[in-house]
């Protein structure tokens, strides 16, 4: 099977398996997206073991058949505190800050973002719109990060696929412990789950931009809102076209200071909001 029809099949799956999560969803099946992701990645196997699909790990294609192996963890010893063993003495101080600030602005805001995303999704703001328990929250994100750092794996953070849990009626701590410990217990038997391929996923990362995307109805859209309006717009297309939650916020912020400047209502925007838009844009123009 050729490349373009490979990659036709696996567009394919992924359509027929976020229709079936939607559909779930909808006569509210308990689990819709596991449901989902483990209905594509069977449809996947059984398009491989008749032929329809043939593996070529040249092109990117892998098998969706998992191997039944516990995880070498001897890799890990290569990575684990490889972070305290870079040299600093070639980087200026003004080149360290800069790099420090934009990771600094791309994680705070990418886990602020989500977190109050993910929050509202699951009524747990107040009447202002704020998080109660912000600071927990985040120094636990901190935390994480990191411990990511220092172990050597890709970034560990607040990620927005927990509105699917939110979806699914999780709301307390428990929920975040029992998912702990599944993480924990999947780390044992990683060359099982990482066989499930990306258009497996996929369906479960719609939908969660779906559960996401309701809260758009809080925002008004009537004339005396738009300074309001239009930014918050401006937000939530810059999302998905810079892949980045922090960008964003960025340009929400950028663009709601600047036309609220404009149209002359200065009493309106918040003196932080002033500092934001002024890191945002160093943040841009020294990244």
């Amino acid at each position: 099977m050729d490349e373009p029809n490979t990659r036709g099949l696996c567009a394919l799956l992924a359509v027929m398996g976020l229709l079936l999560v939607a559909i779930l969803h909808i006569k509210k099946v308990h689990g819709a997206i596991l449901i989902g992701i483990f209905a594509t990645w069977i449809a996947g196997i059984i398009c491989e073991l008749i032929g329809v699909y043939k593996p070529d790990a040249a092109t990117g294609f892998y098998s969706f058949v998992p191997e039944f192996r516990m995880t070498d963890f001897s890799a890990l010893g290569k990575t684990f505190g490889q972070c305290f063993n870079i040299d600093f003495k070639g980087v200026g101080i003004f080149d360290f800050i800069v790099v420090i600030m934009s990771f600094l602005f791309v994680d705070m805001f990418d886990t602020i973002g989500t977190l109050i995303g993910v929050s509202s999704k699951a009524n747990m703001l107040d009447e202002e719109g704020r998080l109660p328990a912000v600071k927990p929250a985040l120094l636990a994100d901190a935390i994480a990060t990191s411990s990511g750092a220092v172990f050597g794996t890709s970034t560990t953070t607040t990620f927005v696929e927990s509105a699917a849990g939110v979806g699914a009626g999780g709301r307390t701590g428990l929920t975040a412990v029992t998912t702990a410990v599944l993480f924990l217990l999947a780390t044992l038997l990683a060359p099982i789950f990482t066989a499930i391929p990306s258009f497996a996923t996929a369906p479960a990362l719609i939908f969660v931009g779906f559960l996401m995307f309701s809260n758009i109805t809080k925002i008004k859209f009537d004339d005396d809102n738009l300074t309001d309006a239009i930014p918050a717009f401006f937000g939530v297309v810059a999302m998905p076209l810079f892949y980045s939650i922090a960008d964003g916020i960025a340009v929400g912020v950028i663009s709601y200071v600047a036309i609220n400047l404009a149209c002359r209502k200065v009493k309106k925007i918040h003196p932080l909001m002033y500092v934001l838009t002024v890191l945002f844009i160093l943040n841009y123009v020294f990244l």
